[in-house]
C-alpha cells in the first residue's frame, strides 16, 4: 500500500464522505474510490460500509485505522525531521493556542527562538471543540489554554498572561448603552452552543449558571469563531471574550461591556507529561524568566 493510499484511507475514515475526502486531498472522487477498492481487494475484506447517505468504517476498517494511524503519524514525523535536518534545523516545537496569535505573546516566541536558534517554532490556532484531543494525538507539543486544566496526563506549566473578561454585544442591542453588566443579567439572553472538551473547562470561560443558579442557555450552535462574531453582530446573542481581542479586532458594530462579577482568565502552557522534552522545558523556562503578562 502506497503512502498516498494510506492517507486516503485515514482521511476517509475521518471525513466519512468521499467528496470531502477528495476535496481535502485535492484529488478526484474516483481516485478516492479506486484507492479504497484496491485496499479492500488486497486485504480481503470491506473497510467501509457504503450507502447512498453515509460512509462508515466496518470493524475491520476500525482495526486498520487504529493500527495504521500512529504508524502513519510517526512516518510523517520522521520525514518532517529529515527535512528540517536538511535545512540545518535540529528540532521543532509546535504550539497550539486558544488565544489568537496576539502581538503581546510574541515576546515569548522571539526569546525562545533566540535561545534555540536551531529549533523551528510553529504557532497554530487551536480548534475550540476538543483541543486536548489534538494535544494528546501529537498534532502539537504544547497548548496555550485558559485555566484550570485538571487532567492526570497533562502538565500545567507557567502562566503567560492574565486577562479580564468583557461582554460583546451588538451596537443596537438592549445592553449597548451600558458600560458594565452583571453575570445575573446574562441569563436573560440566549448564548452560543460550542461544546468544549470538558464541562469544567467550558464553565471556567463561560459559566453554565449564574451565582444565583439561573441557567445561561446555549441555543445557537456554532463551529467557528466567525460564527460567534456574526451572531453577536446581528444581535442574536451576547458573548464573553478575553479583553485582548479588543486590541486586535476591528468590529465597529460591536460594543464591549465590563464584567465586574467575573475574574480574569489565566492562560498557561499545557503539555503531555509523558512527552516532556528539552524544547518544552526551554519554552517553559522562557515564560518563567520573562514573567506573566497582565492586561
Amino acid at each position: 500500500m502506497e503512502l498516498r493510499d494510506i492517507e486516503i484511507f485515514l482521511t476517509l475514515a475521518e471525513e466519512q464522505h468521499f467528496g470531502r475526502t477528495a476535496q481535502r486531498l485535492f484529488v478526484s472522487t474516483s481516485r478516492v474510490s479506486q484507492a479504497i477498492k484496491l485496499q479492500e481487494r488486497a486485504i480481503g475484506g470491506s473497510l467501509f460500509e457504503r450507502t447512498s447517505r453515509s460512509v462508515r468504517l466496518t470493524p475491520l476498517g476500525q482495526q486498520l485505522r487504529d493500527d495504521m494511524a500512529p504508524a502513519y503519524r510517526d512516518l510523517n514525523e520522521s520525514i518532517a525531521r529529515a527535512r528540517l535536518a536538511a535545512r540545518g534545523v535540529s528540532g521543532r516545537l509546535r504550539v497550539g493556542m486558544m488565544p489568537l496569535n496576539i502581538v503581546d505573546l510574541h515576546v515569548y516566541w522571539k526569546e525562545f527562538r533566540r535561545r534555540n536558534p536551531h529549533c523551528e517554532l510553529q504557532l497554530r490556532v487551536s480548534t475550540v471543540v476538543d483541543p486536548f484531543a489534538d494535544l494528546r494525538s501529537g498534532q502539537y507539543d504544547v497548548f496555550v489554554a485558559w485555566l484550570p486544566v485538571e487532567e492526570e496526563d497533562l502538565t500545567v506549566g507557567p502562566t503567560l498572561l492574565t486577562d479580564p473578561r468583557l461582554l460583546a454585544v451588538a451596537d443596537d442591542h438592549v445592553l449597548a448603552g451600558r458600560t458594565s453588566v452583571g453575570v445575573e443579567t446574562l441569563a436573560d439572553f440566549p448564548h452560543v452552543s460550542a461544546p468544549l472538551a470538558l464541562d469544567y473547562w467550558e464553565d471556567a470561560y463561560f459559566p453554565f449558571n449564574t451565582p444565583r443558579g439561573r441557567r445561561l442557555e446555549r441555543v445557537h450552535p456554532v463551529a467557528t469563531v466567525q460564527d460567534v462574531v456574526d451572531l453577536v453582530g446581528m444581535g442574536e446573542t451576547v458573548q464573553i471574550y478575553p479583553t485582548h481581542v479588543t486590541r486586535y479586532w476591528t468590529l465597529p458594530n460591536i460594543r464591549w461591556l465590563t464584567l465586574p462579577d467575573l475574574s480574569s482568565l489565566s492562560f498557561a502552557l499545557i503539555w503531555r507529561t509523558e512527552a516532556e522534552n528539552d524544547l518544552i522545558r526551554s519554552l517553559a523556562d522562557t515564560v518563567r524568566d520573562l514573567g506573566t503578562l497582565s492586561f
